[in-house]
């Protein structure tokens, strides 16, 4: 039960009554810090072959060999593929054989003509046996012609026998077994080849960015950064080559594409990745974590902590955001000390205890 003093204490006017403090709220704080922030342009890629080819036959023939492994490395011009060269060769014996018969029959033929033009001139032979005569000449130099184009197609198709790999790359599935028949009409490819070493990304970004990415390319080159479906995973680090000559009026994007060099390869043709273009750097700007941004009826705002362990509602104007970090254009000063986490029971002038400060790191894939 309440004393008697006390309640006639409490009861008297003019006697002060006790205060009584909210308790301080815990929180943790960092620093808004100046400092050097990327721009950074976000979206959506496909890894693709640097070249790629299908290898098909281009004769008809038995499949003798294919003396690649799956998965193979290969260098320009390794073999990759023999077909049966036995009926090209013969085919090219026969045009070589046929042409020396041809140059024969023109080596007997012009000598003919030597002899009736001695003879026309004495008048022992009549014109019509020299134009004749010289007719054939031209007969026989245009035969050899012909061989020489016989020979020609029989030396190619004898080339086609032997598939070679048209670039450095790396052989794909094997898709028809020596010992089969193939044609030059198949749809089937008997190996592939991918070059991944470099490698190319194609991704997409709002028509909007083209500006932006057309003029900073023409002041520097533009680094992309591709990561995992994770997108904390980093897989490669390139350069931008291009963006396409058309804007996709249906999606409202713009392709472009970026060379990677790929030396871990990291990135497989097909792949779906998470790609970032850095346009730039904002330099020398104030920047907080995104975790003290609150916002408000009336716009953004920080909790900042005074030099008494009281908060104050500090608004701020914010000129973009950067993964967790806020580049901010008005309102806080650099090393102001605002609440991180701990905000949902804070007011204005609330006291707080401090449980440590530290800087904001940026945070965005740099």
């Amino acid at each position: 039960m309440m004393s008697v003093a006390l309640l006639a204490c409490l009861s008297v006017p003019g006697v002060a009554q006790p205060e009584l403090q909210s308790p301080a709220v815990p929180v943790t704080v960092i620093k808004a810090v100046r400092e050097d922030v990327p721009i950074w342009l976000r979206g959506l890629g496909t890894v693709q072959a640097y070249y790629a080819v299908q290898l098909r036959p281009r004769v008809d023939g038995t499949l003798t060999q294919v003396p690649v492994k799956e998965g193979q490395e290969v260098k320009q011009g390794d073999l990759l593929a023999v077909i049966d060269p036995r009926p090209y060769q013969a085919a090219l014996d026969s045009a070589v054989a046929k042409k020396q018969q041809d140059q024969a029959q023109l080596s007997n033929a012009q000598a003919d003509l030597a002899r009736y033009a001695s003879l026309v001139r004495q008048d022992f032979a009549s014109h019509q046996q020299y134009d004749t005569q010289q007719a054939m000449v031209k007969q026989f130099s245009a035969a050899l012609l012909g061989d020489d184009a016989r020979i020609e197609t029989a030396q190619l198709n004898l080339s086609f026998c032997y598939i070679t790999s048209p670039f450095d790359g790396r052989i794909g599935l094997r898709n028809v077994d020596p010992g089969n028949i193939v044609h030059s009409a198949e749809a089937t490819p008997i190996v592939s080849v991918t070059q991944i070493r470099p490698i190319n990304v194609t991704f997409t970004l709002p028509q909007d960015n083209l500006p932006q990415i057309m003029q900073a390319m023409a002041k520097h080159p533009l680094d992309v950064v591709v990561y995992a479906s994770d997108n904390l995973t980093e897989l490669g680090r390139g350069v931008l080559l291009t963006p396409d000559n058309t804007i996709d009026s249906t999606t409202g994007t713009i392709k472009l594409k970026a060379k990677f060099p790929n030396d871990r390869q990291t990135l497989w043709p097909g792949q779906f990745v998470n790609a970032r273009l850095r346009l730039g750097t904002e330099a020398n700007v104030v920047t907080v974590s995104a975790s003290a941004v609150q916002h408000g009826p009336a716009g953004l705002f920080v909790y900042q902590v005074e030099q008494n362990d009281t908060v104050t509602v500090q608004p701020i104007q914010v000129g973009r955001q950067e993964a967790d970090v806020y580049v901010v254009s008005g309102g806080l000063a650099d090393g102001a000390v605002v609440v991180a986490t701990g905000q949902s029971r804070l007011q204005a002038g609330a006291h707080v205890t401090l449980r440590d400060a530290q800087a904001a790191p940026v945070k965005s894939g740099t």
